[in-house]
């Protein structure tokens, strides 16, 4: 199925929800013009639709594999990748003094989301790359930003995440792999670690592992853990590739989606160990390595995004040319098109309302992280910087559970066809599987919600959340239906706030059996939240291009007629359910 970039609907949450006029005034940003930041999109979609795109269905077909401890990625994909960083497409985000684009988060938003959508499995490559960027931008050293960075930025190099190991699971706290100090200032790095994406490949000349690792006098649990770079191939001082290093890919996974994307299985120091250097201070490694985990849990939420989007579009197309059956309503007697079907229209117009819902709230999201690092007012670098902190585990829980109900859908639309692989519509759903999994699965998303982001402040920021829901409510009088389930759904959250503040220290048990149903709650609400802003912000517009703004118009009251009502449900199986999960024994499952 041919991909198009939704770019009309990308450029108006953009520019009409997520407030680009104002990003581009904040130091560091007066180069994202309106030309410019068009320009970079049109190129981004053009590059994914022609060049990644069509990779998709051969990398679940054709999937990355391992012989002798070297892996060869899907046909394809590393002419791709070469073009991928000869094109600036791994630097759009980052400083221009290390070879990046410094454009904000706001602008690289849109094109991840285009490369995901054009191949999920090879858009995980430049996903952990940006996560280890972030890292070293944060707590390396001079000396190894300059030496890592530009390689990483480029493309020529990439970089992994290396966390879970055999015993660890998502526990960091039973991490073993160890790193003894040699002396010099290097380390000996022993362990093995599981789950890393991208962890051994042929698309780079060097991989940059990020890996975390206790020193032999290190405290217990996550105070004792330290962040290492252990180059796949050591770098001397000038940059230059040296010997391979003792870490190598002893297996890669065999999955149920993102085949294409090697999961590796590494060993370091099976040959007297694997040389690294340490990042930032000793036992601060969780930490730091929690910098690249944020970064890559709002791009995760991005690909539950991404893969909805092409889902959809498959969909769409397969419902206008799919003839089955006469209209229920007798106005033809013949067979038509199932994209005529009423339930056919309930299915494609329920994706495209969480789609749009979910896509709103990640860049709103995003322009408050520009907002947060780049405002010149520091209050206002602080309150944007906890709304930014509360929406992601809302953007990376909710996004990527919405995917498996969209693709879901997809391959309902296409009814048995969408139960052969041949169409395609089940790779989607395979694929996006894994997304409420990795970088933390919906629970720990949710606990985070409630732990960190709810409790922390007392509910402080969910309650200015609310209050600017309500301040969309009041805008809405023209639309009383809208209106109306808005205000239920801010309703419905602030009972569940009050609850969580409520009852933690007294219930924590009851509190936290719901904090799943909290985090839908949470995407529901401000996805409707800034559906409800599409639906005035369309009509403000409309003359300029009456069927893009019409048709954003029947989304938003589709959205609020069909998906909000479901926040009054969730708040009583939070409020009033919560309580009997917690009375379960073990032994009544």
């Amino acid at each position: 199925m041919t991909y198009r970039a939704p770019l009309k609907d990308m450029l108006f949450v953009m520019n009409e929800l997520a407030g680009l006029d104002a990003v581009s005034q904040l130091p560091g940003f007066e180069e994202a013009t309106p030309d410019t930041v068009q320009a970079v999109l049109e190129e981004a979609a053009r590059f994914n639709e022609q060049v990644v795109a069509p990779l998709n269905r051969i990398g679940d077909t054709d999937p990355s594999s391992w012989k002798d401890g070297e892996v060869r990625t899907t046909p394809g994909f590393r002419d791709a990748f070469r073009q991928f960083g000869e094109g600036g497409w791994q630097g759009v985000l980052h400083p221009a003094e290390f070879g990046g684009q410094g454009l904000p988060k706001l602008v690289a938003t849109p094109c991840n989301e285009m490369l995901n959508t054009a191949n999920l499995s090879f858009a995980l490559c430049p996903l952990l790359t940006d996560g280890a960027i972030e890292a070293l931008l944060t707590a390396g050293t001079e000396a190894q930003q300059t030496t890592f960075l530009p390689k990483l930025i480029s493309g020529e190099w990439t970089g992994t995440m290396n966390l879970t190991e055999p015993q660890a699971g998502s526990d960091l706290a039973a991490v073993r792999t160890r790193a003894e100090p040699q002396g010099d200032g290097t380390y000996k790095v022993f362990g093995t670690k599981i789950f890393i994406t991208y962890g051994e490949h042929d698309m780079a000349k060097n991989i940059v592992h990020l890996v975390l690792a206790r020193t032999p006098d290190a405290p217990e649990g996550v105070k004792g853990i330290s962040l290492f770079i252990v180059p796949k191939f050591l770098v001397g001082d000038d940059g230059s590739l040296g010997a391979r290093n003792d870490v190598h890919c002893v297996s890669i996974e065999h999955k149920l989606g993102i085949k294409a994307s090697p999961t590796a299985v590494l060993q370091f120091g099976d040959h007297g160990g694997a040389l690294g250097t340490l990042v930032g201070e000793e036992n601060r490694g969780l930490e730091y390595m929690f910098i690249m985990m944020n970064a890559a849990r709002f791009s995760v939420g991005m690909q539950g995004i991404a893969v909805s989007e092409r889902a959809y579009q498959q969909a769409v197309t397969f419902a206008r040319e799919r003839v089955q059956s006469r209209p229920v309503d007798g106005s033809a007697r013949q067979a038509v098109t199932i994209v005529h079907h009423p339930d056919i229209k309930r299915m494609l117009m329920t994706m495209r309302a969480l789609i749009e819902g979910a896509r709103a709230v990640a860049y709103v999201g995003a322009a408050a992280s520009d907002a947060a690092h780049s405002h010149p007012d520091a209050d206002e670098r602080a309150r944007s910087q906890a709304f930014y902190e509360f929406l992601v585990p809302v953007i990376k829980g909710w996004s990527t559970e919405m995917s498996i109900d969209v693709t879901s859908l997809g391959v309902q639309v296409h009814g048995g066809m969408g139960f052969i692989e041949e169409t395609g519509a089940a790779q989607h759903y395979r694929d996006a599987r894994i997304l409420p999994i990795y970088e933390g699965t919906t629970a720990i998303q949710a606990n985070d919600l409630v732990g960190r982001k709810t409790l922390r402040d007392g509910g402080a920021m969910a309650r200015d959340i609310l209050a600017r829901i309500a301040e969309t409510e009041a805008a809405l009088s023209g639309h009383p239906a809208v209106r109306q389930q808005l205000a239920r759904g801010r309703e419905a959250l602030a009972d569940v706030v009050a609850f969580v503040v409520e009852n933690a220290k007294a219930d924590p048990n009851a509190v936290f059996a719901g904090s799943v149903p909290y985090l839908r709650l949470c995407g529901i609400v401000l996805s409707g939240w800034q559906m409800a802003r599409a639906l005035l912000a369309a009509e403000a517009r409309r003359g300029d291009d009456p069927s893009f703004y019409d048709a954003k118009v029947a989304t938003a009251q589709f959205y609020a007629q069909h998906l909000l009502p479901q926040a009054t449900a969730l708040r009583d199986a939070i409020v009033e359910g919560a309580a009997s999960v917690n009375a379960l024994s073990e032994d009544q499952f």
